[in-house]
């Protein structure tokens, strides 16, 4: 998972029980097509007992990091690693946030070139994601940054690889931002999976600076996109 999206300005896509106080956060905050690494994205936490909606960059920041970047891919967190890696050992035993979106793309390596597809939940509500957070501050303003937990998912569809991000119930996202609980991975193993369907995107998702609703249009898999289409070896990890 390197692009997701986030476009909750129609209000709509919440399930009954969530609360309007996130709803009606969710729906002002811009909408959001295609972001990438070190781009802002909106994520939930707790203040107090209160769950409230912040705007965090993507790509999690270690608070003992000497510069405001890392060399190593943050974006994401492997589960069964991240209670015990350096990078996000912290964040981990105190710092949870839940990570709203729409969907997000994938690509399809199996194919040359690479076929981008788009994944979104098959009852058209928001997916919520297991997430950890930090604020880097070493002067100046702080910088608060995120990551997505990752794990084995079988309920992604073919042709893409079952991997993919946390996702939790309407009943654990909740539970999951309580800095005071003590988290077994089995927690979020062993959490209900969404229903998720695919669709082929246009390869227009690769451009950074693209962020807008035509980046979700089907598009045909088989159809070349000539001027935006790259040599497999210019594809790199951002893009996975």
């Amino acid at each position: 998972m390197r692009r997701f999206v986030q476009a909750f300005s129609a209000g709509d896509g919440f399930a009954a029980e969530f609360p309007a106080t996130l709803r009606e956060a969710l729906a002002s905050a811009p909408d959001r097509y295609n972001i990438a690494v070190r781009k802002p994205a909106s994520v939930i936490v707790l203040e107090g007992d209160t769950p409230v909606v912040k705007e965090f960059q993507w790509g999690l920041i270690p608070r003992w990091s000497k510069t405001a970047e890392t060399p190593y891919t943050t974006v994401t967190a492997r589960l069964e690693r991240a209670a015990h890696s350096r990078l996000f050992k912290q964040a981990w035993e105190t710092r949870h946030c839940v990570v709203p979106l729409n969907g997000y793309y994938k690509w399809d390596r199996t194919v040359k070139p690479a076929r981008p597809y788009f994944i979104q939940s098959g009852d058209g509500h928001a997916l919520m994601v297991a997430g950890l957070w930090e604020c880097w501050e070493k002067g100046g303003t702080p910088l608060c940054s995120f990551s997505v937990l990752t794990h084995a998912n079988a309920a992604i569809p073919p042709p893409l690889v079952a991997d993919g991000p946390v996702f939790l119930p309407p009943d654990r996202w909740l539970r999951w931002l309580d800095p005071q609980r003590w988290f077994a991975r089995h927690f979020l193993l062993n959490s209900e999976q969404p229903v998720l369907e695919a669709y082929a995107v246009s390869r227009a998702i690769r451009d950074p600076q693209r962020d807008d609703y035509l980046l979700l249009e089907p598009a045909d898999p088989l159809e070349a996109d000539e001027a935006l289409e790259q040599d497999e070896d210019e594809f790199n990890e951002e893009d996975s």
